[in-house]
């Protein structure tokens, strides 16, 4: 059985600033993806285009499962015309002034194996560089 990719990062802002950050589509443009539009709604779908380089583009088919406002957002992650069924699950909790965010990728093991940029060390590299780097540098400037 595969474990879920779970990553943990503590920004120097408030958790309201950071649940506005992963849930309003003109602050996630700035760290995340440029998203056409996006509602933290169960059921709400939304759709972009990314991948490694302009040779390797996917469309991203995400939908809404879960909202906790201020706390929790899941959301399936599958790609089109690719088998494969993931959640990618952001949580909050405060830490006084500061806010820890618990990331969680659970079902990647479901992606084709043939295709290797759906290679799980692919989705460590990337959440640990949209969390890590990027989210944190745009709360934190």
């Amino acid at each position: 059985m595969t474990h879920p990719f779970e990553i943990e990062a503590v920004f120097k802002a408030p958790s309201q600033k950071v649940w506005k950050a992963i849930t309003d589509k003109d602050e996630m443009k700035n760290w995340y993806f440029n998203l056409a539009d996006f509602k933290p709604e169960p059921g709400f779908e939304f759709r972009f285009k990314g991948g490694k380089d302009p040779d390797h583009q996917y469309t991203h088919v995400c939908k809404i499962v879960e909202v906790i406002t201020g706390r929790k957002l899941s959301y399936s992650w599958t790609y089109e015309g690719y088998k494969g069924y993931t959640i990618v699950t952001f949580e909050l909790s405060e830490e006084g002034t500061n806010t820890r965010l618990k990331l969680t990728h659970e079902g990647l093991e479901t992606f084709p194996d043939n295709v290797p940029d759906f290679a799980k060390e692919n989705f460590v590299q990337g959440w640990n560089y949209i969390i890590g780097t990027s989210l944190k540098e745009y709360l934190e400037k």
